[in-house]
């Protein structure tokens, strides 16, 4: 009895609801601080994690020295190859058909203009020449001959003495062998010009550089055997390929100096006097041409120099060591540092002396350049820049 009204005794649920309210609290309670115990522990591990990250990366990136670009002067001496070609160069060919009866100047001879060279035997030429200048005759006297009669009729046919048909016929036969007289000439005149070819004459003063006949050898006409070989050297002509950023500044009228391993100390000097005007897409250079006077015979044709040139009005440039250089199959580069990473950045080079290059597009005055960049350096890697020792006193 006693138990039953205790179990329904309405005074004592209360306490009941307010012990389980309390444990599911505490529940509650524990398990946010496993979430937040879990999640702190969580961000814990990450930001360690990171910052080994941030670490390893740090203690990999490597040490780098930085200089900026000097600039370069504004007048300055481009040095480029050249080669030299006579002013006039031609092969003396030959104009008839024989044998070789004489030559009379050898390599190396200086000739002037209208010199006789060499002689050639065309005896059928000249039999030719004969046949051809006594058909001219017979063609005049068979002219003279229609002349003088179709005149002779046409003052019979007044008096009614001969037909108006036969004084036609023999006028028309007189035109006839006039055109007949003037073809003959000209087929003679054609032969006397194949004889003249038998004598080959100087076309120009210069110099025999080759000779390719010999006393009695065939002679054929046309250009299948070159007799000799002659060129004007009193001035030279001085071929050179200009880069394109130095084209603007190399105009007619610039002077140039010349040197030659064979003239150690000597200068030769030589002008522009026109250039191509157009550059070459192959090699994107511009050919220009330096004439030098060489009266006094020391230089020749064929030879290999070192043309220089004082450019003052070229783009200005900027000097950076040869190491800093870094070669790539996409191009040259330069590794420049910006917020402590390395940006590599396409350049164009000018003069190159081996030690330093000129910078001409591409690199501004205020980068921070890589000096020695290591092989392995990438666009956008971590880098410390570290300044160089100085020296301590003694």
């Amino acid at each position: 009895m006693s138990n039953a009204s205790a179990s329904h005794n309405p005074q004592a649920q209360p306490g009941n609801k307010k012990s389980r309210g309390g444990a599911i609290t505490l529940i509650i309670v524990v398990v946010i601080v496993a979430v937040i115990l879990g999640v702190t522990g969580v961000l814990d591990r990450v930001h360690a994690r990171t910052k080994l990250e941030s670490q390893t990366n740090e203690q990999a990136a490597p040490d780098v020295l930085v200089a900026q670009p000097q600039m370069g002067k504004p007048a300055q001496e481009v040095v480029l190859p050249g080669n030299i070609f006579a002013y006039t160069d031609s092969p003396i060919f030959a104009r008839t058909n024989g044998y070789l009866k004489k030559w009379y100047f050898d390599i190396g001879a200086h000739v002037k203009k209208g010199q006789l060279m060499a002689e050639i035997e065309s005896p059928e030429v000249d039999q030719q020449l004969e046949q051809a200048r006594a058909d001219l005759l017979t063609a005049e006297a068979n002219a003279k001959y229609a002349k003088l009669t179709s005149e002779r009729y046409q003052d019979l046919v007044k008096s009614d003495a001969v037909s108006q048909q036969d004084t036609e016929n023999f006028t028309t036969q007189a035109s006839a062998t006039n055109t007949t007289v003037k073809s003959a000439q000209a087929n003679v005149q054609r032969l006397e010009q194949l004889v003249s070819f038998e004598k080959i004459y100087v076309p120009f003063d210069g110099v025999v550089t080759a000779r390719g006949v010999d006393v009695g050898q065939l002679i054929d006409l046309g250009t299948t055997k070159e007799m000799f070989h002659l060129s004007a050297e009193q001035t030279l002509r001085v071929y050179v390929n200009v880069p394109q950023v130095y084209s603007l500044s190399t105009r007619p009228g610039l002077s140039a100096d010349l040197t030659f391993n064979e003239y150690p100390g000597r200068t030769f000097t030589g002008k522009i006097v026109r250039t191509a005007r157009a550059i070459d897409p192959a090699s994107r250079t511009l050919l220009v041409e330096v004439d030098v006077d060489n009266r006094k015979g020391e230089l020749t044709p064929g030879a290999y120099t070192q043309v220089h040139f004082k450019l003052t009005d070229i783009q200005p440039s900027l000097i950076v060591a040869v190491p800093a250089l870094i070669f790539r199959s996409e191009g040259l580069r330069i590794a420049t540092v910006v917020d402590g990473k390395a940006r590599l950045v396409p350049i164009t080079i000018g003069q190159d002396d081996g030690r330093t290059v000129q910078v001409i597009a591409g690199l501004n005055q205020t980068d921070q350049v890589i000096q020695n960049p290591p092989d392995s350096i990438v666009d956008g890697e971590i880098v410390h820049v570290v300044k160089p020792e100085q020296g301590g006193g003694q």
